[in-house]
């Protein structure tokens, strides 16, 4: 309930100071914070400033899918950054200067963080063949078996 109050008036000082609303700044979960705060936002932005703004559920991204959210939207950044490394291994010319093969299938990697996208990230590194050999988080946890990086993308931890 504190945090929730908490949450609520940051909201409205966000916003009574323009710094808050579809169009002009919109914040996204992060550490410690997920649908359940956006939601929050969300409604105190429409409830008090932005009671006339049509869009107003805009002011937030990483809302419940009931509020306006959209699907996908927590694999999204994970996603992002399988595309953006794949694009790179993709490319003949790219991968020849660095004397490797195209194509992400056989190549190791270690990834920094195994939060939300981190977890988005293996698994879709996985599904491309990519062998995930460590995880640097507050230590480093190696893994060299499929069966060790199956568990650890079933459980997230």
């Amino acid at each position: 309930m504190e945090l929730e109050k908490i949450t609520r008036r940051f909201t409205v000082e966000l916003a009574k100071k323009g710094f808050l609303g579809p169009g002009i700044d919109v914040p996204a979960p992060d550490m410690g914070t997920g649908e359940r705060e956006m939601s929050w936002m969300a409604d105190t932005y429409k409830n008090t400033i932005g009671v006339t703004d049509l869009n107003s559920h805009a002011c937030v991204t990483g809302k419940p899918i009931v509020m306006g959210g959209i699907h996908g939207r927590t694999s999204a950044t994970g996603r992002g950054v399988f595309h953006s490394t794949n694009i790179f291994v993709e490319d003949p010319e790219y991968m020849e200067m660095v004397g490797l093969v195209p194509g992400l299938s056989g190549k190791t990697c270690i990834l920094q963080g195994f939060g939300n996208v981190g977890l988005h990230t293996a698994r879709y590194f996985h599904r491309a063949g990519a062998k995930i050999i460590g995880v640097i988080e507050w230590m480093v946890l190696y893994t060299t078996h499929l069966v060790s990086t199956l568990k650890l993308l079933r459980t997230g931890s």
